[in-house]
C-alpha cells in the first residue's frame, strides 16, 4: 500500500487556522484600521446555525461582512459565532471553519478561496467569474523554479 501526502487537505487546514487566528485577534483587540472581512459560507453545512428566515433567503451560500458593527464574537477550534445586524435585526450566526468558501479582507487585497471536490472538477462558467476572482488568481500564480537551474 502506497502512502501519499495530502497537500490539499493540509493547505486547507492551515488556511482555516489562519482565519481562526485572525478572528481570535479581532475578538481580543477589535478590527484594526480599515480592515474588514467578507466571509462567504455554505449555508447547507450541517453545523451552520442561522435564523430560519436567513436560511430561506440564502439556501446555498451567504456572504457576511464584519466591519462597523458586530457583537459577541466567539472563536473556537471548529468555528466562530457572531451577532450581525441585518436591517436593524441583530442575528447570531455560527459558522464552522469547514463551511467557509471565501475569506476576503479588501483593505489589504487579501483573500482565500476554499475549493470543494466538486469545484476542482468543474471550470466556472464565464459569467460566474468575478473581478475579485480574477485578481485573486493573478496574485496566487507562482513561478516554479527548478533547483537544478542554480547548480553549476
Amino acid at each position: 500500500m502506497s502512502r501519499t501526502i495530502d497537500y490539499g487537505n493540509l493547505m486547507h487546514r492551515a488556511m482555516r487556522g489562519l482565519i481562526q487566528e485572525v478572528l481570535t485577534d479581532v475578538r481580543d483587540n477589535g478590527l484594526p484600521g480599515a480592515h474588514h472581512f467578507f466571509i462567504t459560507f455554505d449555508t447547507t453545512h450541517p453545523d451552520v446555525r442561522i435564523a430560519d428566515w436567513l436560511r430561506e433567503r440564502y439556501p446555498s451560500e451567504m456572504t457576511v461582512v464584519m466591519q462597523h458593527w458586530f457583537d459577541d464574537l466567539e472563536v473556537t477550534y471548529d468555528g466562530f459565532s457572531i451577532t450581525l445586524n441585518f436591517g436593524d435585526t441583530p442575528e447570531n450566526l455560527y459558522v464552522p471553519f469547514d463551511a467557509i468558501q471565501t475569506f476576503v479582507d479588501p483593505s489589504v487585497e487579501f483573500g482565500l478561496r476554499f475549493e470543494s471536490q466538486e469545484d476542482s472538477d468543474e471550470e466556472p462558467a464565464e459569467d460566474e467569474e468575478t473581478a475579485e476572482d480574477n485578481e485573486e488568481a493573478e496574485r496566487t500564480d507562482a513561478e516554479i523554479v527548478s533547483l537544478d537551474s542554480f547548480r553549476k
